[in-house]
């Protein structure tokens, strides 16, 4: 009797077992939006930051070598891409730079917003450059912008209200990082 009175108070029920995985259960459906949307802002945070570096270095550059040197994105395969280079004129640009990949997760802002307005407004370059992309910025000798303000915006695929953007944003060469709003800016923009 001692053997079965022992068995009896070791390990869980079948109902405190079930009990225990429907508590999990719940946490982990109430959990994995709150983080997913983190990883979301998390990858954003890190490709505007990387976009951002880029062109502060092809800034730099520009002053050290004194001539002109560029920042130029694509998307290629899906993928949002981004090179470091001396400028390439009026061209489409060479597949023969390197070129530097962010998350697959993240995408460059293409489409019109709720006003009208494009968010990503960098130059591009004349020509045919469907097959590399067209989006870049030039700094000149001096570190300023070559003539050419705008904006990149970046958005997570899967959630377009979620923006991040990197502003050229005088000709001197000032650049920011922006994120989106509720309200447009008097450009008629949400990312800034």
């Amino acid at each position: 009797m001692a053997l079965r009175a022992r068995c009896a108070i070791a390990g869980f029920t079948l109902l405190e077992t079930i009990l225990i995985v429907l508590v999990v259960g719940l946490l982990a459906a109430i959990a994995t939006p709150s983080w997913l949307t983190f990883i979301n802002h998390l990858q954003l945070n890190i490709a505007q930051d990387q976009i951002y570096r880029a062109m502060r270095i092809a800034q730099s550059n520009a002053k050290r070598d004194k001539e002109i040197w560029q920042t130029s994105f694509r998307e290629k395969d899906g993928i949002v891409q981004w090179s470091i280079h001396r400028a390439m004129g009026k061209t489409c640009i060479l597949d023969q730079v390197h070129w530097h990949s962010l998350s697959p997760s993240i995408a460059i802002y293409k489409d019109k917003n709720k006003k009208g307005k494009s968010e990503t407004t960098l130059a591009k370059p004349k020509g045919d450059c469907s097959r590399t992309g067209p989006w870049r910025v030039q700094f000149n000798d001096r570190g300023n912008t070559n003539g050419q303000l705008g904006q990149i915006t970046l958005i997570t695929k899967n959630n377009s209200t979620t923006q991040r953007c990197v502003y050229v944003s005088t000709l001197i060469g000032a650049l920011r990082k922006g994120r989106y709003h509720p309200k447009p800016n008097n450009s008629k923009k949400y990312c800034y």
